[in-house]
């Protein structure tokens, strides 16, 4: 639970995207979203204001729209029009020098890279599956099967089906020549941990706090191809694997197994550098939890895994965001009277060259 800040209810800007080349349905869904989430910090006391970025001009947004004495609740996830920009967002936000929920742009770049995290984790002596980044598809250079192959530089499951998991260095290769043309990166090629598989949902800064993980139960497929979370598993509603793979929460843990999950969990939101909240995913087998993927910003929807973990242990979806809100309120600046937002220095108007380029 977060510790209260010196203005326990200061004014809220919901920032989030909706992208106009979206289907109708997934526009309305994410209006009914931030609304629903809006609802629930108001009853809370806050005084909130949504904001939707509908374009590119984020800053153009964000100066006319937001001041240094409010809260910005970062729940953008990329700015229309310009993929992969999530961590821009974030920048953006750091040149206005607002107070912002969730992690850095830097960490969110981060996250980004999934070769570089893993070395982050490896050198941390956290157990991460085993690794290697290929460049082309060149043969004699794995052979641990099964394996997955994922694009190196892409999140929330993108590119990821059943075919990601190769069961020979052919299926391999070809997998590989797919990603490097479809994604033109580089291709992760991992040890393919077929255990059960934890999201670990974690909140605070320097005092971390665990909320009851979830188990995604894959016990429907007999094929180990389905054992994984694809793009379409948390994507496509009227998929099979969406429609099956179960949740279970709170994932049933000895209390030896929860105290090690618990320690690997709050190393990799350390060693990544998350802030105010996470969501770290990890697989069991043979006794070692490893971590296959740490996500700085994780969905706060309301029917995600954080949201439903922090019901569980009896916070409503409206306090559970207030409490990202408490988080981030720490970082507000002394109280003064609220000026126009304006850059300060020449390294901050690059930045913002930067992400109005893109």
């Amino acid at each position: 639970m977060p510790e209260k800040a010196q203005n326990p209810f200061p004014s809220v800007v919901v920032l989030f995207d909706v992208d106009p080349s979206w289907e109708d349905a997934d526009q309305k869904a994410v209006l009914e979203c931030a609304n629903v989430l809006a609802a629930g910090i108001e009853q809370l006391g806050y005084q909130v204001t949504l904001l939707p970025l509908e374009d590119s001009d984020l800053l153009g947004r964000l100066r006319f729209g937001t001041n240094r004495a409010q809260v910005i609740l970062n729940w953008c996830e990329s700015i229309p029009g310009i993929p992969h920009s999530e961590p821009l967002v974030a920048e953006a936000l750091e040149v206005l020098k607002l107070t912002y929920t969730g992690s850095t742009s830097e960490v969110l770049a981060l996250s980004e890279d999934k070769p570089r995290v893993k070395e982050i984790l490896y050198h941390c002596g956290i157990d991460t599956p085993a690794w290697k980044v290929f460049e082309r598809p060149e043969s004699g250079l794995w052979d641990r099967f099964p394996a997955i192959v994922k694009a190196a530089r892409t999140h929330c499951s993108e590119g990821l089906t059943r075919d990601s998991v190769v069961l020979t260095e052919k299926e391999l290769l070809e997998r590989v020549e797919f990603v490097l043309d479809v994604f033109g990166q580089p291709a992760l090629v991992e040890d393919f941990i077929d255990g059960r598989e934890f999201h670990v949902p974690l909140w605070g800064n320097g005092k971390i706090e665990m909320l009851p993980p979830v188990e995604m139960d894959f016990s429907s497929f007999g094929d180990l191809h389905d054992h994984l979370c694809t793009y379409a598993a948390k994507f496509v509603p009227s998929s099979r694997p969406y429609q099956e793979i179960r949740t279970v929460l709170p994932a049933p843990l000895t209390e030896g197994e929860q105290k090690k999950l618990q320690k690997v969990a709050i190393s990799a939101y350390r060693a990544i550098g998350c802030r105010d909240y996470g969501r770290i995913d990890i697989r069991l087998r043979d006794g070692v939890f490893y971590v296959l993927d740490v996500n700085p910003n994780a969905d706060i929807s309301p029917d995600a895994s954080f949201a439903c973990a922090a019901e569980s242990i009896g916070y409503s979806y409206g306090q559970m965001c207030g409490a990202l809100v408490q988080f981030a309120s720490h970082r507000l600046p002394a109280k003064r009277k609220a000026r126009p937002l304006a850059l300060s220095s020449a390294r901050s108007a690059q930045r913002a060259l930067r992400v109005s380029q893109l």
